[in-house]
């Protein structure tokens, strides 16, 4: 538990990404390949569920450090986060144990079967077996909110670099409905799968921002134009008669979107395409915000397939009869996707069309009218382009239609949590109907570290009324919000009346 503590404070403590790589790596030089495997199933998502309700651990915590429930509420709500605020009341020790990861996590999942009584025996034998670091660890693992800011693409490169397994074969591995429970280390990472070989995606080329009008670009005939789709860009692949989608963050997401699983029949082998994943009905793409609630779903329901359809938009063609085309003009590139969407009967495949143009000062017009099509603007592309690897200025762009906005009112904040839990972080926006002000929206990111800490002065100075971590504003601060069509949480754009 000591390693891993350490690791959690190590990567909780760093924006940088190869400092999280480095304290990756460290880890699992040191770890045992059971806490290795526990390790990676954490940071995958793959947590136990919650063994006690958080109002238990309120309670236990409060009696155990003999202090009434009101000031451990009070504490709670300055320190910010549940877990610190357990690890912080107990007094100070140098004790820690010595007891390893995955004993604490067969630990936490043997209280999932006990009663209420025997459960807080437990846990408090165990709050004071460690320090308060180790205790602020144990609570996110036992609570269910344990959360830390690795991608998976980040431990499949500190897990690469450590085994000198490929990145591509880890990621592979690391898919399905594994648990630490039923495999091993040495059989997930180093046991090697059929199907590894013919799943790998090529890289994906990616399109520069247009800074310039396009008129710089030269003559409009050299140049393809589609819609900018709002969704998951995705490698759909065709080998072996078997169907692998991979997300641009090199990420295996097949079991994510089974209803692409029909394509392994009707596409031909050796087929791979480059796409947009989007929620779709209806004939048109959906909002964003729909496909968000499939992503992290760790089980793709019925009843999330009925409410977020999806289709892959494909508008490039990578591999053809199991030839890489990829040195192929796009236009021929694009012929070839042609045929072979159009000889497809599956409906959760279509092609994203190409939008005709006769000069610039017409696509302009095309672009003004991207909304009415749910997408963010045009790709423009040069018709004798190879396929590229990464980001290369001069050959792909996309032109992006400029956010829409609305004048919101902050009528209430929030103080935030973590290192922010001394700060008024979340903000509650309203708009004027008539004379009263209405809420609508709620924020939470957009904003620099100095720019909260201005809002939070205005806040202190200006309250009118509190309710627990929450106060009113007695003035009213206008901020102009990116404008978006749900209710969802925004960001807060820099320009302050």
């Amino acid at each position: 538990m000591k390693l891993f503590t350490r690791l959690f404070i190590e990567l909780d403590q760093t924006n940088k990404t190869n400092t999280k790589l480095k304290a990756l790596v460290k880890y699992l030089d040191q770890a045992t390949d059971k806490d290795k495997l526990w390790m990676i199933a954490l940071l995958s998502g793959k947590r136990p569920k919650r063994s006690v309700k958080t109002s238990q651990l309120k309670q236990w915590a409060a009696e155990i450090a003999n202090i009434p429930y009101w000031l451990f509420e009070e504490s709670y709500h300055v320190v910010g986060d549940l877990s610190e605020t357990i690890a912080l009341i107990f007094p100070a020790t140098r004790k820690a144990s010595h007891s390893s990861l995955s004993y604490w996590m067969d630990f936490i999942i043997g209280l999932q079967t006990e009663d209420d009584e025997c459960k807080k025996e437990k846990l408090v034998n165990a709050w004071l077996q460690m320090d308060s670091a180790q205790r602020f660890v144990f609570n996110k693992l036992s609570s269910g909110g344990f959360r830390i800011g690795v991608s998976q693409k980040l431990m499949v490169r500190a897990l690469a670099q450590h085994t000198g397994v490929d990145q591509n074969s880890l990621a592979h591995r690391l898919m399905g409905n594994w648990s630490p429970e039923s495999t091993s280390f040495q059989d997930l990472i180093h046991s090697k799968d059929p199907l590894e070989d013919i799943s790998k995606p090529y890289p994906f080329y990616l399109a520069h921002p247009l800074a310039d009008q396009p008129r710089t670009l030269g003559e409009p005939h050299q140049w393809l134009a589609e819609r900018k789709w709002d969704g998951i860009r995705g490698q759909l692949i065709v080998r072996g008669g078997n169907l692998f989608v991979w997300s641009r963050g090199e990420e295996l997401v097949t079991e994510k979107f089974p209803e692409f699983l029909e394509l392994k029949d009707q596409l031909p082998l050796g087929t791979v395409l480059d796409g947009e994943i989007l929620p779709f009905s209806n004939g048109k793409p959906l909002s964003f915000n729909v496909l968000q609630t499939r992503i992290g779903r760790k089980n793709i329901t019925k009843k999330i397939l009925d409410t977020a359809p999806v289709i892959l938009k494909a508008y490039d063609l990578l591999e053809y009869n199991s030839e890489d085309i990829r040195h192929q003009p796009l236009a021929i590139r694009r012929e070839l996707l042609t045929q072979i969407v159009d000889q497809t009967a599956c409906t959760r495949l279509k092609l994203s069309e190409v939008v005709p143009f006769e000069n610039w000062k017409s696509l302009e017009a095309e672009r003004n009218l991207s909304r009415s099509y749910n997408s963010e603007g045009i790709m423009l592309k040069r018709m004798d382009s190879v396929y590229g690897v990464g980001r290369k200025r001069g050959d792909w762009f996309k032109w992006k239609v400029d956010p829409l906005t609305v004048d919101g009112v902050m009528v209430y904040a929030m103080r935030g949590h973590g290192r922010r839990a001394n700060l008024y972080t979340d903000y509650t926006f309203a708009v004027w109907k008539d004379h009263e002000l209405v809420p609508f929206t709620k924020a939470y990111s957009g904003l620099t570290d100095q720019e909260i800490r201005a809002v939070d002065r205005f806040v202190k100075r200006n309250t009118l009324e509190r309710f627990g971590p929450v106060r009113s504003a007695s003035q009213r601060w206008y901020l102009r919000l990116p404008l978006k069509a749900s209710t969802d949480p925004i960001g807060i754009n820099q320009e302050w009346p």
